[in-house]
């Protein structure tokens, strides 16, 4: 099956690429198809967000689609920025600019107060079948920014069990235990039991 995913983000397209590596998938993001231009997500919930992006994505490319969207929420901000991480100091802001914000609005918030959930909603969308599916990490948001990988707000995002942020690990080791794995193995698994075109590679049926 040739599989879209409706989303113009490096970053994310190579991680939903490792994910989707077990998978008998031949896969294209909307990276191929720049012509379809910003896609407005102006819904009131990651599920929300993740089905307005799917059915774009269909509704332009003609492929069974899947897409997520992906929300911070921190306790000591009452939740916030929730579904607005990705503008959470404004409109066409850099990753950077949404952290320092964070961590500006923490500065006097002590250790034992910053826990937070990363959240991911999963859709799969190909025009007549909808499956959502959600995936949520608990952790803690720190108090200055650690390590290089990963990108948006895993410089601040801390895994206590890993006594790590997500951007000091490995790209297979977050996607080990990332919030958007979880949400799309949900997904994934859903797929498997209904979808007759969505299949397992031969070697992992066997493993």
């Amino acid at each position: 099956m040739k599989l879209l995913l409706a989303t113009q983000n490096r970053h994310k397209v190579d991680e939903l690429m490792r994910l989707l590596e077990p998978y008998d998938l031949e896969v294209v993001s909307l990276l191929d198809f720049p012509e379809i231009g910003e896609i407005v997500e102006d819904g009131a919930t990651l599920a929300a967000n993740a089905l307005i992006k799917a059915r774009a994505g269909y509704a332009h490319c003609h492929l069974p689609t899947i897409a997520d969207d992906t929300g911070l929420a921190v306790d000591a901000l009452n939740g916030a920025p929730g579904v607005y991480a990705a503008r959470y100091a404004g409109e066409n802001v850099t990753y950077d600019q949404n952290v320092q914000k964070m961590l500006d609005e923490l500065q006097d918030i002590p250790a034992d107060k910053r826990q937070a959930q990363f959240q991911t909603a999963a859709v799969f969308y190909d025009g007549e079948t909808t499956i959502t599916a959600l995936g949520e990490v608990v952790g803690s948001i720190t108090t200055e920014r650690r390590g290089e990988t990963g990108f948006g707000y895993d410089p601040i995002f801390f895994i206590p069990e890993k006594q790590k942020t997500y951007a000091q690990m490995s790209l297979s080791e977050k996607n080990q235990l990332s919030h958007r794995k979880r949400a799309f193995e949900a997904l994934f698994k859903n797929l498997l039991q209904t979808h007759h075109a969505f299949k397992a590679e031969p070697q992992q049926l066997e493993s």
